[in-house]
């Protein structure tokens, strides 16, 4: 994977250790800065290497990491185990405190 995407240098491949999804070992996230990531399973080295990669581009080319659903590749609509929003931002507070008053 990484040589098909050698001439995207914005694009790292990276290989992990586990993401914990044993019972479908062929498995790969996308992730990057303020984007949200993708979890994807249930893929085949040899037989969904295009798309992946296909996959990759787009999400580099999508602002917030969100590919359109019917746009993906039909193994990218399948195989996800999860989206998880970006970590990176900051929370919207749910209950805000009142400014204190002095007198």
């Amino acid at each position: 994977m990484a040589a098909r995407l050698a001439d995207t240098p914005a694009i790292a491949v990276t290989a992990v250790e586990c993401l914990s999804v044993c019972k479908r070992p062929c498995t790969v996230a996308l992730a990057g800065p303020g984007r949200w990531t993708y979890v994807v399973a249930d893929l085949d080295a040899g037989d969904h290497a295009a798309d992946v990669e296909l996959m990759a581009r787009a999400y580099l080319a999508a602002p917030d990491g969100v590919v359109p659903w019917r746009t993906r590749p039909q193994t990218f609509r399948k195989g996800v185990v999860a989206r998880v929003p970006p970590l990176d931002r900051r929370p919207t507070p749910i209950i805000r405190q009142k400014e204190a008053v002095s007198s």
